[in-house]
């Protein structure tokens, strides 16, 4: 969501940081660019010049000019007073420690309210038995969304009787039907509209009356830019909203929402969308948020992809072929899927500190397609040739390609990059080499191996 703004900060920090001593008219210029590139990331104005200001305050302190690397200082303070902007520390969902606790998702339509009312339901099945309701009984079809996504997120659905028209009713037969099967966390995914209008404001009134909610969460479009500020102030100021979720944080959009809610409305971002799955919910953590803004990558978040991605299974079997010094083509195909379930390959790049810099990532080295290929070629062999690829010659290559869809140069390039691994994986293995070893670099994954 953050390049455009995370290229040109990049730009305007690399010449700060290039020169030895710092000017206060360097310093100037550079926040001119900082306040250019906020703009343009669609942040509310009044925001850009409070945040500015505070940057120009703190950069211009003689500890910051004097010191001995004073474009890194002045990087610090941009990152620091763009995580206070955001929020310093993840605000949790409150939960009633007498069930159910309840939930309103409020928002306007189009914004993504129903499927992170889902998302969220999704992400509290872990430690709790959620319920989703069906509280917009004028958009069509809207129960019926709600239920096939409630289906496939594997959480309960409780929606109106036919014919139903009173919102107040779905809500009484929710409760009861949540007690009646324990559940402890319902969700209520209101209707929307197009835009906020008083008849929408006057049954979420009604509604809040009679749920008395723990949470009210406003689902908003990361994509609206600065009008998510003054849906975000409406709703507030009506319903007294206690967190934000931002929805498609993942697409286009220039981030100027993220870094304007909290700083408009003082209701925090609590989760943020980050993909099409029914698990793509992260906790908005902002100093995360803003390390990837800033070019720092996010490790705290790459790591909770790998091991969401990596089962029990995947560890034993990795570690059998370990003890036996052998890393086959099952093994391969293990670790491609591993990469495909961390997400959209591009956005997990983001997350691995200077990244952006290394020229193959630039060049498409690492174009999910290319991972694609590979698993073709390798579920275009037998048995067999995956556990020992030292069979499969000039006859197996071609039939292999031509099952895959692929070339018989492809087939040649993955073999030796299994080759490759196979010779490291005994070198692990055998515990040799490990101070003085150094992983090859492999066509196709960008050098990140080395």
């Amino acid at each position: 969501m953050f390049d455009a703004l995370k290229e040109r900060l990049d730009g305007v920090f690399g010449k700060l940081k290039g020169k030895g001593k710092l000017t206060e008219g360097d310093v100037q210029e550079a926040l001119r660019e900082v306040r250019r590139a906020l703009l343009e990331a669609d942040v509310n104005y009044k925001v850009v010049k409070g945040l500015v200001e505070n940057i120009r305050r703190r950069a211009m302190e003689r500890s910051v000019l004097d010191s001995i690397t004073p474009g890194q200082q002045v990087v610090a303070v941009v990152y620091e007073e763009l995580m206070d902007l955001m929020g310093s520390e993840p605000k949790p969902l409150t939960i009633s420690p007498k069930p159910p606790t309840l939930m309103m998702m409020v928002g306007l339509q189009g914004g993504g309210k129903t499927t992170s009312t889902v998302k969220l339901a999704k992400r509290l099945s872990k430690g709790h038995k959620p319920l989703v309701v069906a509280c917009d009984l004028r958009r069509p079809a809207a129960v019926d969304q709600l239920r096939v996504l409630a289906e496939s997120a594997g959480v309960g659905f409780y929606g109106p009787e036919k014919g139903e028209s009173d919102v107040l009713n779905v809500i009484d037969g929710a409760l009861r039907y949540a007690r009646d099967r324990l559940m402890d966390v319902i969700l209520f995914d209101t209707a929307g509209r197009l835009t906020v209008d008083d008849e929408m404001m006057a049954e979420l009134d009604a509604m809040k009356a009679r749920i008395a909610p723990h949470e009210i969460l406003l689902v908003v479009d990361a994509m609206t830019g600065q009008e998510a500020v003054s849906v975000s102030e409406a709703f507030h100021s009506r319903m007294d909203l206690t967190g934000v979720v931002l929805s498609k944080v993942d697409g286009d959009a220039r981030g100027g929402a993220a870094l304007a809610v909290l700083a408009t409305t003082g209701v925090p971002i609590k989760f943020a969308g980050v993909g099409e799955g029914i698990d793509a919910l992260e906790v908005f953590d902002a100093k995360r948020m803003a390390e990837r803004i800033m070019g720092m990558g996010d490790v705290v978040g790459l790591v909770e992809k790998i091991e969401q991605a990596t089962s029990e299974e995947d560890v034993k079997r990795l570690s059998s072929s370990l003890k036996k010094n052998k890393l086959d083509f099952n093994d391969l195909l293990a670790q491609f899927e591993q990469i495909e379930k961390m997400g959209p390959l591009d956005k997990v790049m983001e997350m691995i500190p200077g990244a952006d810099k290394i020229k193959e990532l630039k060049d498409g080295e690492m174009d999910p397609r290319r991972i694609a290929r590979m698993k073709a070629i390798i579920q275009s062999m037998t048995p067999e040739e995956r556990r020992s690829p030292a069979v499969i010659k000039g006859s197996r290559r071609r039939r292999i390609a031509q099952g895959s869809g692929t070339t018989v140069q492809m087939v040649n390039q993955l073999l030796k990059q299994q080759s490759q691994m196979n010779d490291l994986w005994k070198k692990m293995g055998k515990g040799k080499g490990r101070k003085k070893f150094q992983m090859p670099k492999l066509k196709g994954f960008g050098g990140l191996f080395n």
